[in-house]
């Protein structure tokens, strides 16, 4: 039997009397509650601990924190007691720092605290990792567990473990997968730069509606062996999502693999390549900044905030705004010029009175730089006329911007964005020639970067139905490279062209009231799930295009404090371990995005029009997710 000095609990009561000698058996009253019950330790410790069923009350007067400190001591007793009764089992073990005198009996939640900051600071870690619902679930099992918990070996956490995790990941992508032969896939390569000189990193996903999936990563360089290398990787990746399930590759990976789109369509002539329509929409955005007639505009725009930096530098408490501090760090980093000409038209009040006040008259006497030109900037009306107008010219690229979730699936919305885009200009006041120059910018930069999917899901998007998309030029030419990459057999093709002339005729059920009410009601996709069954073929490709993304922005979580493994940890691990463990490690990632996505999502999409110049803000909810997609792009 265990000594009675053991027992924690008779230090919490005062004992005035006992039975029968040895029975352990006594008459008790709670320090805390001044209850009086008769029974042995068992009672003492369910009255404390707040235990029903054995003839007491729990203690009335015993809070939450100190009710979790009893339940620490009772699991320190209990893992004493089996060392003692137990020879082959393991003992339990007392948490350990570098103060020996500190005990479960006099630990606090400071203390606590301060054991756990202190292995954050001496092994490096990053303190956002607090953050992750991971390190959380962690330390509540481990709480649940009790003191007697021992960690596993590095040894088992980087093999037993790490294989046990990864087959269990594969488990929960088995819908995902199961899905891929109806709804078809996106293969996605973003790449950043190395540490190393010349060193370049490519990670490979797989995305679908039924989730985003990180499938490998490699590093290479930026020789035209990196090159076989990342081909040779994408094309084990396609094999392995199954090539007829694939639909497009979209890469962002820069000038790292130059020709890759070519040899990657010999060996897979059916699927398409596809450029990453953000970073298409950033370098149309800059390329209009940087047409004649816009030019003189973000110039000055620049030439206001960086006059107003030194200014501050010099009156720090009399102007505390920072022009470089951007609503929207989407903005600052998609659209530069954009993000300083909106922070600058923001701030026009405010830099008015600036620049009549005593202190800005006495600041720019002992400056040499002439800012004539800044002050009748912002003190007339033109600058800010002409800032206002292309504003609201950027506004459908904004837009389109502001779409990109990961569980969205814009591809028949796309086409139609450069129709909005044209309809949008042309409705500007800008004289003919500025409009022509406008015109041919957006169709030369939509020829360029922008692919045939998006013609198809122009068309087949039953929510632009009846839009004249027969009669586009550009529409028909990307409908007629679709069908060529897509369909291979001519008389396949032909079943395709007469089945859109059903569709587009409302042949059948397509022309029934349900199936025209819906169209601008149900997702594109359900749309066609319900009412083609009478143009199989036609349904299946519409179900696979309006099924697919257009950009890299859903890799964004990936992107927060990741790092590719140094070469140190590849020769203590073996490469198949490295493999296993940024498998692991990315897929858990994308699991807690998704959960924080669909926790969020309707904030997200919340999109605030009482800007003054025109332009869509997002709220703050949806600025801090754009944050990770900056960071996609800083690392590049």
């Amino acid at each position: 039997m265990a000594s009675e000095s053991d027992k924690w609990g008779w230090e919490h009561v005062s004992v005035f009397g006992g039975f029968d000698r040895g029975s352990g058996t006594k008459r008790w009253k709670c320090n805390h509650c001044n209850l009086r019950y008769n029974g042995s330790y068992s009672r003492v410790r369910a009255h404390l601990l707040g235990f029903s069923g054995v003839g007491v009350k729990s203690c009335p007067a015993i809070d939450r924190a100190l009710r979790e400190a009893f339940q620490i001591l009772e699991e320190e007793r209990l893992a004493r007691k089996k060392k003692k009764t137990s020879g082959s089992g393991k003992p339990g073990k007392r948490i350990r720092t570098s103060q020996p005198s500190l005990t479960w009996k006099t630990i606090s939640k400071e203390d606590v605290d301060e054991v756990v900051a202190r292995f954050f600071y001496a092994d490096g870690v990053n303190v956002n990792v607090v953050n992750s619902p991971y390190f959380h679930d962690m330390v509540k099992a481990i709480a649940a567990f009790g003191s007697g918990y021992e960690l596993p070996s590095a040894d088992k956490l980087s093999d037993s473990f790490l294989c046990k995790e990864k087959g269990r990941i594969e488990k929960l992508m088995v819908l995902v997968k199961e899905s891929w032969p109806n709804t078809g896939c996106t293969i996605l390569c973003v790449g950043q730069l190395g540490g190393t000189l010349g060193c370049f990193h490519i990670y490979i996903f797989v995305s679908s509606p039924r989730g985003l999936m990180f499938l490998k990563a490699l590093e290479i360089d930026d020789s035209d062996e990196g090159e076989s290398v990342f081909i040779g990787a994408l094309s084990d990746a396609i094999m392995e999502v199954g090539h007829t399930n694939v639909l497009q590759i979209i890469s962002h990976i820069g000038h790292a693999c130059k020709s890759s789109e070519s040899l990657m369509f010999s060996k897979f002539p059916q699927i398409f390549w596809s450029p990453c329509t953000s970073h298409s929409i950033q370098v149309l955005m800059e390329e209009i900044a940087e047409l004649e007639w816009t030019k003189p505009v973000f110039l000055r725009a620049k030439g206001i905030e960086q006059c107003m930096n030194a200014y501050q530098s010099n009156f720090p408490s009399t102007y505390t705004l920072n022009l470089r501090e951007s609503f929207d760090p989407l903005y600052a980093k998609f659209a530069p010029s954009c993000c300083c000409l909106q922070r600058i038209f923001e701030l026009k009040q405010v830099l008015q009175e600036v620049i009549v006040s005593e202190e800005w008259k006495q600041w720019k006497l002992g400056i040499l730089e002439d800012i004539v030109i800044v002050e009748s900037s912002i003190l007339g009306d033109d600058f800010w006329s002409k800032a206002h107008a292309l504003l609201q010219l950027y506004e459908p690229f904004v837009s389109l911007l502001s779409t990109y979730d990961i569980d969205k699936s814009i591809m028949g919305s796309v086409y139609d964005w450069r129709v909005q885009a044209l309809e949008a200009v042309r409705s500007k006041r800008v004289d003919h020639s500025a409009l022509n120059q406008l015109e041919l910018l957006i169709d030369t930069r939509w020829d360029v970067l922008f692919s045939p999917l998006h013609s198809a899901g122009y068309i087949l998007n039953p929510k632009y139905f009846g839009s004249g998309q027969t009669k586009d030029k550009t529409v028909m030419r990307g409908w007629k490279a679709t069908l060529e990459r897509y369909e291979c057999d001519s008389a396949e093709r032909r079943v395709l062209r007469e089945q859109l002339s059903s569709y587009l005729r409302l042949e059948g059920s397509l022309g029934e009231e349900d199936a025209v009410d819906c169209r601008d009601k149900m997702d594109p996709v359900a749309w066609w799930e319900n009412f083609g069954f009478e143009i199989p073929q036609l349904q299946t490709l519409a179900i696979k295009v309006l099924s697919q993304v257009s950009s890299v922005a859903m890799c964004q979580e990936i992107w927060r404090d990741n790092s590719f493994p140094c070469q140190e940890a590849a020769n203590r691990l073996g490469v198949e371990r490295i493999e296993d463990l940024l498998f692991v490690r990315n897929n858990l990632r994308l699991h807690r995005q998704r959960n924080e996505n669909s926790s969020s999502m309707s904030s997200q999409r919340n999109v605030n029009l009482s800007s003054p110049s025109g332009v869509k803000k997002w709220n703050n909810a949806r600025i801090e997710k754009t944050k990770a997609i900056v960071n996609i792009h800083d690392r590049m």
